[in-house]
């Protein structure tokens, strides 16, 4: 095989031969459609096919030749043709099997592309039957996970409202304690308001005097053993509103659970009942991908039955607070009386005490004004001493100052010039000294002067301290309730009478 482009010369461009042959082949008959030699390309025989590759091969008596070769004889032999030795070829030509060699190629790459697509054909049909078969699989095992998981929604919805009924009930008998709870608080709210609001009303004293003293104390116990006697009355009623508040929270987690798991129950009972030829599917791209999922089943289920334990465990205390509010009513009235009492005996104590710092506090202040008094008429005295000096130092110094033109050697440092000198630093001196005790004495009488003012800021704080101890605490501690009443043996109209009543003492 030759390649195009390659610069090679053909056998008919060798050099001339004769024609040995004296007759010519016998005509074939062909069609009529004869190719005719093109004279561009074979100038010197015009009879010869141009793509030939032999010159030896003569056209046959059948072909009707141009008319430059009619007029040569038949009988005579033929020049041989004469072409460039230096022609290049024009076409690439392949050898006979070199042209078998690629048919048979293309015959073979032909058969393994059809072998392959009939293997491939093959191959898509089974994995279809096979996907198709797994896809049926699978649905069929979905559907049976979720009838599977609707009987778990369904058990676990008949555990949460069995729980949910016995909750209720016990939310029930709850309000009833609370209720009865309310009575006896009812009448404890008197002097609990009362020892609070002496609390309250000692939280406004000032400075120094805001001490946890005893009556503090005796404050804080009092709220304290009213609030003790209660949890047998009142933090009792504080301990089950917390208990009734913990009662709803745990109805309201079991309610949500419930409700949850209906909702859940009826999706999956929809996608249950959901089919291939069910006109409410459709495609949801990446839906597979955006996982949700906040649980898986072990902890769903560990969810319930935890719900349903704290459900449980709020029931047993509210049965035990219950049986605590059961016997809080009979043992009030003796620590409350006593606690009473001693209260308002340390009130009297702090207040004597304040009374008698109090006229101490006025003692010194009395003292504290005679000491500003003579300071100040110290600094006067002082303040005329340093006028007085000012002017010997003006005259001294101006006497140097004259003494110091005198001309030439008159500048003479004799004894008027040391004592003028040393006059000078002796006034100066004499004045530095009354300015700094002028400073010092100042200095005293700011002290004295802020001494004063923490005197008056003292006794104004004793006396806001008196009128809160003893105008508005002692005033609203006149009265106590009475032992039937603490025990909560009262009616609705006196404890509407005493709420009145204590309205009053408070304003």
């Amino acid at each position: 095989m030759e390649f195009l482009g390659t610069t090679q010369i053909p056998s008919f461009c060798g050099p001339s031969k004769e024609c040995v042959l004296t007759t010519l082949p016998p005509a074939m008959q062909v069609p009529a459609t004869q190719e005719c030699c093109q004279s561009s390309y074979l100038p010197r025989c015009c009879c010869l096919s141009s793509w030939r590759p032999s010159l030896v091969y003569k056209v046959s008596t059948a072909q009707t030749c141009p008319k430059v070769c009619r007029d040569v004889p038949c009988n005579v032999p033929r020049p041989p043709a004469k072409l460039p030795e230096l022609h290049p070829a024009l076409f690439c030509r392949y050898r006979p099997h070199n042209w078998e060699h690629c048919n048979q190629l293309q015959i073979q790459g032909a058969e393994t592309s059809r072998r392959w697509a009939s293997r491939l054909t093959g191959d898509t049909m089974r994995l279809m039957r096979d996907k198709e078969e797994l896809t049926q699989q699978m649905q069929e095992g979905t559907s049976r996970n979720l009838s599977q998981r609707l009987s778990d929604i369904g058990f676990w919805k008949s555990e949460l409202c069995y729980e949910l009924e016995r909750l209720l009930a016990e939310n029930r008998s709850m309000a009833v304690i609370k209720n009865r709870l309310e009575c006896a608080i009812e009448e404890l709210n008197c002097p609990l308001q009362v020892a609070l609001e002496c609390l309250y009303q000692r939280e406004k004293r000032i400075g120094i005097d805001l001490v946890h003293d005893n009556v503090e104390k005796n404050l804080i116990q009092e709220v304290d053993l009213l609030k003790c006697c209660q949890e047998r009355m009142r933090q009792l009623l504080q301990r089950v509103d917390i208990q009734m508040r913990d009662n709803r929270d745990a109805q309201h987690t079991l309610e949500r659970d419930l409700e949850d798991k209906t909702s859940a129950q009826f999706i999956d009972e929809k996608c249950l009942n959901l089919r291939n030829t069910s006109d409410c599917i459709s495609f949801f791209h990446g839906v597979e991908k955006a996982d949700g999922s906040v649980t898986v089943p072990e902890t769903w289920a560990k969810f319930s039955g935890d719900n349903i334990k704290y459900s449980q465990n709020t029931r047993a205390n509210s049965i035990r607070l219950r049986e605590e509010a059961e016997r809080v009513f009979d043992q009030l009235s003796d620590q409350m009386w006593k606690k009473f009492t001693d209260t308002n005996l340390a009130f009297n104590a702090r207040i004597s005490e304040v009374m008698d710092v109090k006229n101490k506090l006025q003692t010194q202040l009395a003292k504290t004004l005679q000491e500003i008094f003579q300071a100040e008429n110290t600094i006067l005295l002082l303040e005329r001493a340093i006028m007085a000096k000012e002017c010997p130092l003006k005259v001294a110094q101006t006497r140097l100052e004259c003494r110091s033109r005198r001309p030439n050697m008159e500048l003479c440092r004799d004894n008027p010039q040391f004592r003028l000198v040393n006059e000078v630093f002796t006034i100066d001196d004499t004045l530095q000294t009354l300015r700094a005790r002028l400073r010092e004495t100042q200095d005293t009488l700011q002290l004295l002067l802020m001494t004063k003012s923490r005197l008056e800021h003292e006794l104004a704080v004793k006396a806001n301290t008196l009128c809160i101890d003893r105008e508005r605490c002692l005033r609203m501690r006149k009265a106590f309730p009475s032992t039937p009443r603490l025990a909560g043996h009262m009616s609705t109209k006196d404890v509407g009478t005493q709420s009145q009543d204590l309205g009053r003492v408070s304003c």
